[in-house]
């Protein structure tokens, strides 16, 4: 089943500097193959439920099993049926917020 989950995989007791660590586990999700996008606090994958844990699981390894303390949060979106997800969630919203600004919503006091 196709599957979008937001991850933040995280590092903990190696100092300030957290980028080094974190710029690992974004190179296994990236090496995936997975449809995936970084951003300042998660990256999002999309695939096979199997799929996108395997990859969930490899990028937390990483640290891991170097002996550093990992947490890992994760929200998943399991919508049978659907693909792309990842990009026509916010085709969807940026839609709205056009046919408002078209219909003049922003300037009544809507959406800005």
């Amino acid at each position: 089943m196709n599957t979008l989950v937001a991850v933040a995989i995280a590092p903990f007791g190696v100092g300030d500097e957290l980028a080094p660590e974190v710029a690992e586990v974004v190179r296994v999700i990236r090496e995936s193959g997975l449809p995936n996008k970084t951003y300042s606090m998660f990256t999002e994958i999309e695939g096979e439920w199997d799929e996108v844990m395997a990859v969930v699981r490899n990028a937390t390894f990483v640290l891991a099993q170097k002996g550093i303390r990992t947490e890992v949060i994760l929200k998943a979106d399991v919508r049978p049926g659907f693909e792309n997800m990842m990009e026509q969630k916010v085709r969807s919203v940026d839609a709205i917020l056009e046919s408002d600004v078209a219909d003049g919503d922003a300037e009544k006091g809507g959406i800005a």
